[in-house]
Parts: structure tokens; C-alpha cells; sequence
């Protein structure tokens, strides 16, 4: 199998099973969480960039304003994604965190519309319509607004529309976006410390090591998904990022055992059905798209 492939799964398998992590740290508050998260990883990002020799590059574009001002806004989006996302996992709402990574396909369909002038195919609009339905039902099932569903793909989708425009690849991106967010991350931690609250070094070993990692396991990925875009096509990509929705999905029912009933199971086959159309749609149109471009050129 292509080394692109494995990079691309493995990526995903460890960002599907981020909720294993930040379940063993679930007596540390969720902002404690993501402020160590944001420390840690920028340093492991700029050890990175310094070990891979990039550090006079990435200084030399990191200080543009156009950069600043687009990671800026990358940052704030990002750290609504974290701490939601791991509020969510730690308070017992890991399948609706699936969801929102489930419809994140659809929802940059949306945003590609509504800010990029977008046109789709029927096909697109037809799964963009049953994937509305589908949430439209679990709001109603559910009783609420699935707002940590909304606002884990929404924040991710606009998140990807900024990384769209940006100036600098994924890792310089990222170890930008975390520097950003580096001195608001120390001061809440430095705070939490001086009043009691801080977790780091008042607990335990394990703990600590886990704080620490998070830095380990945000970046991981990340360079293995880099590495993996560059191996093979995006729409191998595409179908390959529904793993990480799938094993939390899996987590959530059958490890941590939430409540599912029969009329949620409804709501998410409406949005698994509104998937496969889409995702076989885009499946045929890149083939026709292929087999065009070779008959042209033969």
C-alpha cells in the first residue's frame, strides 16, 4: 500500500481516538486543557522548525501583518474547536462531537458557496438539503439546538476557508497560530497555579506526562497528514478523513457507552446517507474529470 496512505491513516486513527486522551485527563478543567495544549505544541512545533532548519524562513514570514491578521483569526477559530471539543469529551458528549466532524465535508460545500461563489452540482445540493434535514431532525429529537455538533463544524469548516487564503504551510501555520494564542494560554495556566487550581505539578506523574503530551499528539498528526497530502490526491484524502469521525462515533456507543436511542440513530443516517451521495458524487465526477483530460491528451 502507498507509504501516503498508511501516513494519511494513521493520522486519522489518532485524531479519531483523541477522546481516549482527554478522558484520562478529565479531573483537569477543559481551558487548563487547552492551554497546556497550545504551550506544549508550539514548542514541539518550533523544536521542529529548528531541527528541520526552517526557523530563519518561518521568522522572516511570520512577522508579516497580512500573516499575523489571517492566523490571527485561524488561532481564535482553532481554540473554539479545542475547548469545545474537549469540554464535550470530557462532560460525555462524544458521539455528538462525531457529528460535527461528520458534516464538516458538507459544511465546507457551504461555506465554499456562501464565501467563495461556489456553484455545486445537483448531487451536492442534493446531500447539502438531506444533511440539513438530518440535523433539523436531531434538534428536534434532541429537544435543543445539537450546538457542539454546529459548533465543532462550523468553526472547523470557516477554520478551513482561513487556511485556504493563508500565506504559510500546515506546520508554520499552526506553530503561528499556537504562538498567537501562547501568551493568553500562559497567563490563564500562570493564574490557575497562583490560586490552586492548576493541575501541573499538584497531581500526579502520569498526569503531568499526559499534560506535557498533549503536545506530542496535536503535532503527530498534523506532520503526518502533511506528509500524507503530498502523496496522494485529495480525493483519497476526502474519503480517508471520515475514519476519525467513525472511531469517535464507535467510542462514544461502545466504549463509554452513551445513551443512543433509535431516534437518534435516524437523524445520523440521514447525514451518513447525505455523506455517501456526496461522497460518490465527487468520486464520479473526478473519474469523468480524469478520463476527460486523458482522452484530450490522447
Amino acid at each position: 500500500m502507498n507509504r501516503g496512505i498508511w501516513y494519511a491513516i494513521s493520522a486519522y486513527a489518532i485524531w479519531g481516538l483523541f477522546p481516549i486522551y482527554w478522558k484520562w485527563l478529565r479531573d483537569v478543567d477543559a481551558l487548563q486543557l487547552v492551554s497546556h495544549r497550545i504551550v506544549w505544541s508550539f514548542l514541539m512545533l518550533c523544536a521542529v522548525i529548528v531541527l528541520t532548519r526552517q526557523w530563519t524562513n518561518f521568522a522572516a514570514v511570520a512577522r508579516a501583518p497580512r500573516a499575523v491578521a489571517v492566523y490571527f483569526v485561524a488561532a481564535a477559530l482553532i481554540a473554539v474547536n479545542w475547548l469545545v471539543f474537549i469540554w464535550a469529551v470530557n462532560a460525555g458528549y462524544v458521539i455528538e462531537t462525531s457529528l460535527g466532524y461528520f458534516i464538516v465535508p458538507l459544511l465546507n460545500v457551504l461555506v465554499g458557496v456562501t464565501f467563495l461563489r461556489e456553484r455545486l452540482r445537483f448531487w451536492q445540493w442534493a446531500s447539502t438539503g438531506l444533511a440539513t434535514t438530518g440535523v433539523l431532525y436531531l434538534t428536534f429529537v434532541y429537544g435543543v439546538v445539537p450546538w457542539i455538533a454546529l459548533t465543532l463544524g462550523f468553526s472547523f469548516g470557516i477554520y478551513g476557508l482561513v487556511k485556504k487564503t493563508a500565506p504559510l504551510g500546515s506546520l508554520h501555520g499552526l506553530t503561528l497560530e499556537t504562538g498567537i494564542l501562547l501568551l493568553a494560554a500562559l497567563i490563564y495556566l500562570i493564574y490557575s497555579d497562583y490560586t490552586g487550581q492548576g493541575a501541573f505539578l499538584r497531581t500526579s506523574v502520569l498526569s503531568d506526562v499526559l499534560l506535557i503530551g498533549a503536545g506530542l499528539v496535536t503535532t503527530v498528526p498534523l506532520l503526518l497528514f502533511a506528509s500524507a497530502a503530498q502523496r496522494i490526491p485529495l480525493s483519497h484524502m476526502g474519503i480517508l478523513q471520515y475514519i476519525s469521525p467513525t472511531l469517535q462515533f464507535l467510542l462514544g456507543t461502545l466504549v463509554y457507552h452513551e445513551p443512543f436511542a433509535h431516534t437518534k440513530f435516524i437523524g445520523y443516517c440521514i447525514v451518513w446517507t447525505a455523506l455517501i451521495i456526496f461522497a460518490v458524487d465527487g468520486f464520479l465526477n473526478r473519474r469523468a474529470q480524469a478520463l476527460a483530460v486523458g482522452a484530450n491528451r490522447a
